[in-house]
């Protein structure tokens, strides 16, 4: 598959006192630059409403925010509903960690609340999800789109589905039984499988929407992986099946969600084989391992993995 290395972004306008120019300001973005508009009222518009996607970014906002601040920053999250863009975006000004929430976005059919924070935890993962760091942004502040998804499964949706806010979002109704077997095999207490499957519906469901961006016809399966392995970092957004990978492998994870990531060394509170991991791996369709010691199980002769369990670390300090 012909890669394209430079990381995509979106252009915005903000609303309030600031015009940004889209010949100017680019940030990275949920999905490529694309014209599909979904407008307020529109035939289009089956998605959710301003309430629910309010309260979707209520939860972020009371869960991230002291996250944010402990990282020196303060989160802002532009809440721009009557904006048809069918995206979402992250930037950095100052000290302000800010999300751009296009409400075109959230009102396409395949977007539940779920969904929506999914997208909300994407664009908190180029702000907080370490190595690997894109090469294309300024002061290289930005992880890669690979590791935004990664982030969001692996840490971000674990901390959001534990606040109480989170228990009446709407969810896919499929229930994937592929998912459900590989968490349920990769985690032995009721609240973390419950987490590793809402996790992955949550990433089944925004590949409705690459589906519909795209113009594809052949549907991502979890039991049909992307066999691609890339030669370098490939920094740019993945295919559709890959980003599917992703989301499935960092619900599965048992790493615990507070584990702090690091934006130097992309092995530090991620699983590896190196760590003694099987699950929960970056799926090599983007990913390019570090060294070698990201391949070798040094861990237990199983190869289980050495962390605790990841709900339970939801009660522990937010890192």
């Amino acid at each position: 598959m012909k890669r394209n290395l430079v990381l995509s972004a979106v252009s915005v306008l903000l609303l309030g006192a600031t015009t940004l120019s889209a010949s100017t300001y680019q940030y990275p973005s949920f999905l490529p630059p694309n014209g599909m508009r979904i407008p307020v009222g529109s035939p289009q518009s089956r998605g959710m409403n301003e309430a629910e996607y309010n309260k979707v970014l209520d939860a972020i906002q009371r869960v991230y925010a002291p996250i944010v601040a402990k990282h020196g920053g303060v989160l802002q999250i532009n809440r721009l509903w009557t904006d048809d863009t069918v995206n979402a975006s992250a930037q950095q000004s100052g000290n302000k960690f800010i999300l751009n929430m296009y409400g075109g976005l959230a009102r396409h059919a395949d977007i539940t609340m779920d969904g929506l924070s999914l997208v909300a935890c994407h664009e908190l993962g180029h702000h907080l999800g370490g190595a690997p760091k894109s090469s294309g942004w300024s002061n290289g502040w930005a992880s890669i789109e690979g590791e935004a998804d990664y982030y969001a499964t692996l840490k971000c949706l674990r901390f959001i589905f534990a606040d109480p806010g989170a228990r009446s979002f709407t969810q896919p109704r499929d229930d994937d039984q592929v998912a459900i077997k590989d968490c349920d095999a990769a985690f032995s207490s009721p609240d973390d499988r419950g987490i590793c499957i809402r996790g992955a519906k949550a990433g089944k469901s925004v590949t409705a929407l690459f589906m519909d961006l795209h113009h594809e016809a052949t549907e991502p399966h979890f039991d049909t992986p992307d066999t691609d392995v890339v030669a370098q970092m490939y920094e740019d957004h993945p295919a559709t099946q890959c980003r599917l990978d992703t989301y499935l492998q960092g619900a599965l994870c048992a790493q615990p969600a507070s584990a702090p990531l690091s934006d130097t060394d992309p092995t530090a509170g991620a699983c590896t084989r190196g760590g003694g991991f099987t699950t929960g791996l970056r799926p090599l369709c983007w990913y390019k391992p570090a060294g070698s010691n990201e391949f070798s199980a040094h861990g237990n002769a199983a190869g289980t993995p050495t962390a605790g369990p990841a709900f339970s670390a939801l009660r522990g300090p937010a890192w």
